[in-house]
């Protein structure tokens, strides 16, 4: 059974959604995704895109997606990629989804002129740290990602 990569269109958000609240869950968050399916839509399809996917699917089945957008660096001086989520359902897992995925995401690094294809994983997801391991990925252990949200964010903006 081949796996097949294609990009998402508007028809697949509630099964993109579907897959972001199941990797909430994986993550220990099952209560922190907020996101609703017209906001995906508008985020992916609408007049301004903010991000894009990649949808793996095995005999016509979506088994995993990848969702990312485009950073800047201001020292390569050009873009790069940041994956957001990549998730294949547990029942694929093992299938060549994730490899298929990350496969497809580097080719669009590579077409779109991109210098870097970044992302995060949870220090504690040893499965997914030893797969990005094995594909080439390397931990950048000087770096610690900062956030700012919520009410925090209210008041960095001078606004509360």
């Amino acid at each position: 059974m081949t796996v097949s990569i294609r990009p998402a269109t508007p028809a697949d958000v509630p099964t993109m959604l579907r897959f972001v609240r199941e990797l909430a869950t994986y993550e220990r968050e099952p209560d922190a995704v907020a996101a609703t399916e017209p906001m995906m839509a508008e985020a992916l399809f609408g007049g301004d895109p903010a991000a894009a996917a990649l949808i793996a699917e095995r005999e016509g089945e979506a088994i995993g997606f990848a969702l990312y957008f485009f950073t800047y660096s201001t020292w390569t001086g050009r873009r790069g990629l940041w994956l957001e989520d990549l998730y294949v359902t547990p029942e694929a897992r093992g299938s060549g989804a994730g490899a298929a995925l990350l496969r497809a995401l580097a080719g669009v690094a590579l077409d779109r002129g991109c210098a870097r294809f970044e992302w995060t994983v949870l220090d504690w997801n040893t499965p997914a740290i030893d797969f990005y391991r094995a594909k080439g990925a390397v931990p950048l252990d000087q770096w610690t990602t900062q956030r700012v949200e919520g009410e925090a964010l209210v008041r960095l903006a001078g606004r509360g």
